[in-house]
């Protein structure tokens, strides 16, 4: 049953990347996408990184006070 898991999870896997590198009509790639925009992706998470630490913060200070 183990080795069934592991061969179902490897063609899984083996199919993300396909789907993932599989060039489309002008030459790119999903994948390409994401390395494009990686900066975008990053500076968003920064900034909802920055709120959910504000408000934990804000909750944190209302309960001890």
């Amino acid at each position: 049953m183990g080795l069934l898991k592991y061969a179902i999870l490897g063609a899984a896997v083996a199919f993300g990347i396909n789907q993932l590198t599989k060039k489309r009509e002008d030459g790119t790639s999903l994948m390409d996408d994401l390395t494009d925009r990686s900066p975008e992706f990053m500076d968003k998470a920064k900034d909802y990184a920055a709120q959910a630490v504000d408000h934990l913060s804000n909750k944190l200070q209302e309960r001890l006070s």
